[in-house]
C-alpha cells in the first residue's frame, strides 16, 4: 500500500499558504487502514461518515459528532462512508511555526501534556458546527485577504477551544511543538518575514555574530545571509502574486534598503522583475 503524503497531496498547482489552508474533503469508497505521513498538524472535522486513526499503538474512532485534533506523523486510519454512500470532512492545516506564535501570543509557559496523546477528541457544539459551516477551501483561495482570513479563523477555533477546555487543551498543544525545535531555531524562524538585519537576530539569540554563523550554518547547512535572502524573496514573489501589492510596497519589509537592489536580488533569484509578477 503507498503512502499519502498529506497534506502535499492536496495542493498540488494550487497558491496557497504554507503555513495554514483548508481542504475540503470528499469520497465515495470506504478506505481502510491508508498509510498516511501527517506533515502538518491537522484540525479534521468531519461531518459525513465515520473515521478510525492508529498513531503508535494508540487509536481513536470518531463520528460526525466528533472532531479530531492530529500531531503530524504516520497515521493508519480508515474513512468509512455512511448510508448515504459519501464520507465529508473538512481538514484545517497549521504549520508548527503558526501554533508557536500563537502560543506566544496567548499562553504561558506550562508543562507538556503528561500522556503526550497524538490527538485530542473534540465534542462538536453549536458553535463548532457554525465554525465548520464558515471554513470553505474555495473560499479562502480565491479571497484577495484569504491569508488574513484564515489567520483569523485558525485563532478564532483555537481560543474557543481554549475556553471550552481549559489546561487540558493548553497542554495539548504545547505537546505538538516537536522537541527537536530549539531556541535559536524559534528565533530564527520567527523571524524569516522581519526586516531584521543577520546581526540583529544575532542579538536576539544572545549571540556574538560570528558564533551566530557558524552555528547557523551547522543548523541549516548554508549561510544565515543566503537561507534568509531566499526565504524573504520567495515571500515577495507571493506578495506579489496576489496582485494587491507593488514591489514599492513591499521591499522594506523584505529587509531590503531600497527599491532598486531588491529589484537586482529578485530577478537574480527567479529571472523576471517584481513588475513582471505583480503586473
Amino acid at each position: 500500500m503507498p503512502i499519502e503524503n498529506i497534506p502535499e497531496i492536496f495542493i498540488k498547482n494550487q497558491k496557497v499558504n504554507q503555513d495554514i489552508f483548508v481542504y475540503d474533503f470528499k469520497m465515495i469508497s470506504d478506505v481502510v487502514k491508508s498509510k498516511v505521513n501527517l506533515g502538518m498538524n491537522m484540525f479534521s472535522f468531519l461531518q459525513v461518515g465515520k473515521k478510525q486513526v492508529h498513531f503508535a499503538g494508540k487509536s481513536v474512532a470518531v463520528n460526525k459528532d466528533q472532531s479530531l485534533l492530529l500531531k503530524k506523523g504516520n497515521w493508519l486510519w480508515t474513512e468509512l462512508l455512511d448510508t448515504e454512500a459519501i464520507y465529508y470532512c473538512k481538514l484545517f492545516f497549521f504549520s508548527e511555526k503558526k501554533l508557536t506564535d500563537f502560543l506566544s501570543k496567548y499562553t504561558s509557559n506550562v508543562k507538556p501534556y503528561k500522556e503526550d496523546v497524538p490527538y485530542f477528541v473534540i465534542e462538536n457544539d453549536d458553535y463548532i458546527a457554525s465554525f465548520i459551516s464558515s471554513l470553505s477551501s474555495s473560499t479562502f483561495s480565491n479571497h484577495s485577504y484569504s491569508n488574513a482570513l484564515l489567520s483569523l479563523k485558525f485563532e478564532e477555533i483555537m481560543l474557543y477551544m481554549l475556553n471550552k477546555y481549559g489546561h487540558e487543551f493548553e497542554y495539548y498543544l504545547h505537546s505538538l511543538i516537536s522537541k527537536e525545535i530549539s531556541p535559536f531555531k524559534n528565533t530564527v524562524e520567527s523571524n524569516v518575514d522581519s526586516n531584521l538585519k543577520v546581526e540583529e537576530i544575532a542579538f536576539l539569540c544572545n549571540m556574538s555574530l560570528s558564533t551566530f554563523k557558524r552555528h547557523f550554518t551547522n543548523e541549516y547547512k548554508e549561510p544565515p545571509g543566503k537561507w534568509f535572502q531566499d526565504k524573504r524573496l520567495q515571500k515577495a514573489k507571493e506578495l506579489l502574486q496576489g496582485g494587491e501589492l507593488k514591489a514599492s510596497d513591499i521591499y522594506l519589509d523584505i529587509g531590503y534598503n531600497n527599491l532598486s537592489n531588491f529589484s537586482v536580488a529578485f530577478k537574480n533569484k527567479f529571472g523576471v522583475s517584481p513588475s513582471d509578477i505583480s503586473s
